[in-house]
């Protein structure tokens, strides 16, 4: 059908002709309301990007004269962040003359990488860039973890808990009363039973 005839058409309807696929020979067009379509269409896309994981490149900086218990710190931060799923780029960074033993910066990020293969795969080995030495880490996509889901607890727990809540608190126990203790032998002799023992 020629766009003139197609064009008639849509007004007369009170509609628009909007093109579908514009590669196509020849271009496919349809008569619709184009509102709605693309606010649908603007809508599905949102959806899609909501249940998108966005992976993240983290960055944990070394130092080529790094102290044990620093090392095993940032090491933990390093697998916490892949079990979250995110990307690892860990650094060293030298200073001055330290860039004569850049073995040693090697050395630390191997150890990185070996310490850390259960979770971990090496996507970019060691290497030098200026002052500084970088290797990328992702997580295995078999080991990184679901974030924990929270325990679901039944409808009637959740009742129990709110009524707890919402109760007033209860009032003390009322004081009791001291109660006269009166013996047989002193009642029959009336001298005085009424008094507490």
């Amino acid at each position: 059908m020629p766009p003139a005839q197609a064009l008639s058409i849509a007004e007369e309807k009170g509609l628009d002709l909007v093109e579908i696929a514009a590669t196509a020979t020849p271009p496919v067009c349809r008569i619709m309301n184009s509102g709605k379509y693309f606010y649908q269409q603007a809508k599905r896309e949102s959806e899609a990007r909501k249940h998108q994981r966005h992976i993240q490149v983290k960055e944990v900086k070394f130092r080529p004269k790094i102290d044990e218990h620093d090392f095993q710190f940032k090491k933990r931060n390093v697998e916490r962040f892949l079990n979250d799923g995110n990307k690892v780029k860990s650094t060293v960074i030298f200073r001055g003359r330290e860039m004569v033993h850049n073995e040693i910066g090697r050395r630390i990020l191997n150890r990185l990488a070996a310490e850390l293969t259960e979770t971990a795969l090496i996507e970019v080995p060691p290497r030098q860039e200026g002052m500084t030495m970088v290797q990328i880490l992702s997580p295995r996509k078999e080991h990184a973890a679901p974030k924990p889901a929270r325990a679901a607890k039944g409808k009637k727990e959740k009742e129990k808990e709110k009524d707890a809540e919402g109760a007033a608190p209860a009032a003390p126990p009322a004081p009791q009363k001291k109660t006269k203790v009166r013996t047989p032998a002193a009642a029959v002799a009336g001298d005085g039973g009424d008094k507490e023992p």
